[in-house]
Formats: structure tokens, sequence, C-alpha cells
């Protein structure tokens, strides 16, 4: 297609020079190449966020889960299944995630409100997309609380009593 353009323009005037041509996809891969590493940065950011919760949590869960040792011996030496250890370390890992949540959430409409005006074309709020940070949130909080409690329910009561 460049030759018939050149033809074109060659038939209209003679003397115009074409540098170069590029095709329309090319423009706007070139003009939009700025946001999208700004969107590639914006999405490692938020994986790393992420990942650190996870962490973060997984800490909490894990220090919580040595302090109380004995107590979690004690009560699976007086019947506790392990179900009821493993429930009872993963309510305490939801209770932080309910609390990040109910932090976070209005925190995030807030900082959306504050950038409206940068968001061409997208609500400033967007259900769909709150709905599945709550969602890859809570599964990567379920996943950081369960090897603590998953270890907290092999503990040997036995152990845990003599060691305290």
């Amino acid at each position: 297609m460049g030759g018939a353009v050149r033809r074109a323009l060659a038939d209209v005037d003679p003397n115009l020079t074409v540098l170069g041509m590029t095709s329309p996809g090319e423009e706007i891969r070139r003009e939009f190449n700025q946001e999208r590493l700004l969107a590639r940065l914006t999405g490692f950011f938020g994986l790393l966020a992420l990942v650190l919760a996870a962490v973060g949590l997984y800490g909490v869960t894990a220090y919580s889960v040595a302090r109380r040792s004995a107590e979690i011996g004690i009560r699976m030496a007086l019947g506790a299944s392990r179900r009821a250890v493993v429930g009872m370390v993963l309510r305490g890992a939801c209770l932080q995630l309910a609390l990040g949540l109910a932090l976070g959430l209005p925190a995030a409409l807030a900082g959306g409100r504050l950038i409206a005006h940068q968001l061409f074309g997208v609500r400033s709020w967007d259900p769909p997309a709150l709905v599945t940070a709550v969602a890859v949130l809570s599964v990567a909080a379920l996943a950081a609380g369960l090897l603590p409690a998953l270890r907290a329910a092999a503990i040997e009561p036995l152990q845990a009593v003599r060691a305290e």
C-alpha cells in the first residue's frame, strides 16, 4: 500500500518527499507507549502489594500460632479436633482480613474520587474491579493463613505442654 500512496502523492505534487510511512496501528502503539508502561508498573506494584500483604498476614498468623502453641496443645489434649484448631486459626486470619478491607475499601473509594479527573471513560468507582480485588485479597489471605493453621493442627499436645 506504501507504493500506491507514494504514486498518489507524486501525482498531486512531484516535489513532495515521503520520508517515512507508518501504519495507524504503529502510530497508536507509539502514542500510547507511556500509558502502557504506566499500566504495567501499576500492575506490578499492585502484585507486589498483594504479595507483601499475604506475607505480612502469614507472619502475624505464624507468630500467633507459635505464641499460642501451649494453648493449642492443651485444647487438643482436652479433645479439640484438628478441624477446630484450623478453624480457630483461620478465624483470626479472616478477622485481620475483614479489618483490612474495612479500612481499605473506603480508602480506595476516596482515592478513586481524587483521581476521577484523570480517568477518561471510567467511573471513579468500578464495582467489578472492587469485587475482583476483594476476592483476590480474600484468596491470598486464606492461603496465607492456611499454612500456619495446618501447622497448628499438627502440634502434638504433650510436646506443646512440655515445651511450656
